[in-house]
């Protein structure tokens, strides 16, 4: 099931309900405390335990670049404006040089900044980064995905890899439904792409496993993995920590396992995929 935020028992069942797909800001739901305890131990069993240098072109939030920085990689994060940002990280310098690395004895990578559009690479110059980090539906954002896994193929090294989070095909259908797009829907099972309007006037584009591992390996890169990011359901989570929170750490484990174990099946609202580039 998809998480929503749903009337009280006690309210009319033909109230309307309104389906959350990421997190929200400042949220206190236990089901979203779990979703990011989920992201980051995926991410921290998909990381090296050799210092490596990672373009980090995630959205806003500054969680993932910091979970890097603190076990030692050097993270360069796009952002799309300067303004706000750190004075201590005004720039990024010629990312190039493997010598620019932090010090590996502090125990902590650097953190630096470059604003610039995410959706569009082609500014950075060719294999300059060990990894990439696409993590909070980065991609669901770039409709020419296609384009934008070719710019993230030229700017890794040989051997680099990519770990990406998008919208999963259920999760634009749910999204459709809700919308009263009954037309689109019935149009989904022939297209080719399947795009999704917001209020916000954003669109936003979902994929399902087959169609994601094809535009992986059209881009050049070799695919490890792709899984659902969660199968438990928003119910069954926020019961089991309610009845006892002790349980947490515990289901965190469980769906991580329970995630690779259902590799390539669209399940729930986000696909994660990890690819390499050969070499």
């Amino acid at each position: 099931m998809l998480p929503r935020l749903d009337a009280e028992p006690d309210q009319s069942r033909g109230r309307t309900t309104t389906l959350v797909y990421e997190t929200p800001t400042d949220s206190d739901d236990p089901y979203w405390a779990f979703y990011e305890d989920v992201a980051a131990t995926q991410l921290a069993s998909w990381l090296p335990t050799t210092q490596i240098r990672v373009l980090d072109v995630s959205g806003p939030r500054t969680r993932f670049a910091r979970q890097m920085v603190a076990a030692g990689h050097d993270v360069v994060r796009v952002v799309p404006s300067a303004k706000g940002l750190d004075p201590s990280y005004p720039g990024v310098v010629d990312m190039r040089s493997r010598a620019q690395l932090g010090d590996p004895t502090s125990g902590q990578g650097r953190f630096l900044h470059v604003a610039g559009d995410s959706r569009s690479l082609d500014w950075f110059a060719p294999a300059s980064f060990d990894a990439v980090l696409a993590e909070g539906r980065a991609l669901s954002f770039c409709l020419a995905t296609e384009t934008t896994l070719e710019e993230i193929y030229r700017m890794l090294r040989p051997g680099g890899r990519l770990l990406l989070c998008v919208d999963s095909l259920l999760l634009g259908l749910a999204r459709l439904a809700e919308q009263h797009r009954w037309a689109e829907l019935s149009d989904v099972p022939r297209a080719d792409v399947v795009l999704v309007p917001a209020e916000d006037g954003s669109i936003t584009r979902c994929f399902w496993p087959e169609e994601l591992h094809a535009l992986l390996t059209s881009a050049g890169l070799d695919v490890d993995w792709i899984r659902p990011r969660t199968v438990l359901s928003a119910e069954a989570v926020t019961r089991a920590v309610a009845s006892d929170v002790s349980c947490f750490p515990t289901l965190v484990r469980t769906e991580v396992e329970l995630s690779a174990e259902r590799e390539g099946e669209s399940i729930g609202i986000h696909l994660v995929a990890s690819a390499r580039r050969p070499g």
